[in-house]
């Protein structure tokens, strides 16, 4: 079982990249991916004491490049055009990006978008991870396509003539959402089924076999008491399946975090403006070429970082790097495309419009406090909170922007996991009109159920993310908003989704 890059993706042609000047000779300066000083401060500190150790520049650019292989589109059962796989066949590999004819503004983007779209792992169309011309896969895991049967997640690619594989781990493939009139937006938090895919992967394995190689590589992190890859690690097949199975889409099961405790995928519209990405603000996105390197950091670079010695792709005890031949990366030239692509982002057409209601909602907005945590324009204040049973060092507060309020969501990601800093990143109200579900795993739906004071009770039947074998939960923390009227709630909601 892969790994899953969350990384980042996207969408949508900037204005600029439409405009006269974007024609104009553009030659970029770009960055040094893997400088070693850069390196070496990108990254909070881990909340859970642990060494963390990049790797040097000289070991990563002996990584060979990764190609990026032109991708064709995968089709629902029965919506394939007819001869469309017979067709496939007879192509022939294609390159899909010459780096040396970039010429515009508006080439560099473009070739950014075929980055989004560029895999990491290429397999098999009717076995194995990715099986899309398995009836049975779609079945079981109920994509969302467009009206025309695409299912934009995924791709098909041709490396050698009469050969065609699935490309996964794509950017594209946390980063898509299929919205429920089949439009499609390239770059928001995507609904990707990742657990139900993760699932089918594995449903054929008979239930004692243990699920630790597979659990371990994802989440595994020894030096946090209890290790968070345990509580479906040390047994059998099944709940680890179940677990999978269970999640909703926009959650991810993402690497470094834990499966209990999957993360909700981000939008990455407005990329450009964040400080922090990752959900515990892990990595500061102080200039492009932070944006860069947190790709690069994500390509499964991750798996192979020293953890004081515990390396996840590694067997148990092996502390040495693996052949750098054995492992690939993108070219500093990709990197830089796929970030002027994420720096194009623009939202979709929002169809809810300001009128008399929101002009109510933005007054409860303001009269509530939440423009201290969520400012306009960016309603962002781009700061960190630090969460409940965490102790802010004087060094900290020294070199990030860190708020002095604790909200109270549930700790587990920013206290137990290799993502966590003990911190969670305030994000973004913008563009929740076409997001959820919503909370740090997911945990609700809705912005309604988001504002319902009943989320709070132990009682509570999460609308979104809850676990396998989880009836009933609360969902701690962020009170604000919870206490006044229904009318005012409304009001609140209204506005928000106008954003």
């Amino acid at each position: 079982m892969r790994r899953i890059a969350i990384l980042l993706c996207s969408a949508l042609l900037c204005a600029q990249a439409q405009s006269p000047s974007s024609k104009k000779p553009f030659t970029p300066d770009i960055p040094k991916v893997w400088d070693d000083a850069a390196m070496a401060s990108i990254e909070l500190p881990r909340a859970a004491k642990v060494d963390v150790r990049p790797l040097s520049s000289a070991y990563y650019y002996t990584i060979p490049e990764r190609t990026l292989w032109k991708t064709y589109p995968v089709y629902a059962p029965g919506k394939e055009p007819k001869g469309y796989w017979e067709w496939l066949q007879r192509q022939e590999p294609q390159v899909a990006v010459d780096f040396d004819k970039l010429k515009t503004e508006e080439d560099w983007i473009k070739a950014g978008s075929i980055v989004f779209d560029s895999a990491n792992t290429y397999g098999p169309p009717d076995k194995g991870f990715m099986p899309v011309r398995d009836p049975g896969w779609w079945q079981a895991v109920n994509p969302p396509t467009t009206p025309e049967g695409i299912m934009p997640f995924e791709s098909y690619v041709i490396r050698e003539k009469g050969k065609v594989e699935v490309a996964t781990d794509a950017c594209a493939e946390c980063h898509t959402r299929v919205m429920p009139d089949g439009k499609v937006i390239r770059g928001a938090q995507g609904n990707v089924p990742f657990g139900q895919m993760f699932a089918y992967a594995i449903h054929n394995i008979p239930e004692k076999t243990p699920a630790a190689p597979f659990n371990d590589v994802f989440y595994a992190a020894p030096w946090i008491k209890p290790d968070p890859s345990l509580p479906l690690g040390g047994g059998g097949i099944k709940p680890f399946h179940d677990q999978l199975a269970s999640l909703p889409q926009g959650v991810n099961p993402r690497q470094g975090t834990s499966l209990l405790y999957p993360i909700q995928i981000p939008d990455l519209i407005g990329v450009r403006d964040r400080l922090y990405l990752d959900r515990t603000g892990l990595e500061q996105n102080r200039n492009i070429a932070d944006l860069m390197r947190y790709d690069a950091i994500n390509n499964f670079i991750q798996e192979i970082t020293s953890y004081d010695g515990f390396i996840p792709n590694n067997d148990p005890g092996d502390t040495k790097l693996p052949d750098a031949k054995t492992q690939t990366r993108d070219s500093d030239r990709a990197l830089y495309a796929l970030a002027m692509y994420l720096y194009s982002l623009k939202p979709p057409e929002n169809p809810n419009k300001f009128d008399a209601l929101a002009a109510k909602g933005q007054k409860v907005f303001t009269r509530e406090g939440c423009p201290k945590c969520h400012t306009p324009p960016l309603y962002t204040n781009n700061m960190l909170t630090p969460v409940e049973g965490f102790k802010v060092t004087d060094e900290a507060k020294a070199n990030y922007r860190i708020m002095p309020v604790v909200v109270g969501t549930d700790p587990y990601n920013a206290l137990n996991t290799r993502r966590g800093t003990g911190f969670y990143k305030v994000p973004s109200l913008k563009g929740v009109w076409y997001r959820g579900p919503f909370g740090h795993n997911g945990e609700v739906a809705t912005l309604e159920d988001w504002f319902d004071v009943h989320r709070l009770d132990e009682n509570y039947v999460r609308t979104g993310y809850r676990g396998y074998n989880l009836k009933s939960s609360a969902v701690p923390g962020h009170e604000y908003g919870l206490d006044i009227s229904p009318e005012e709630k409304q009001a609140l909601i209204t506005f928000l989704k106008t954003l």
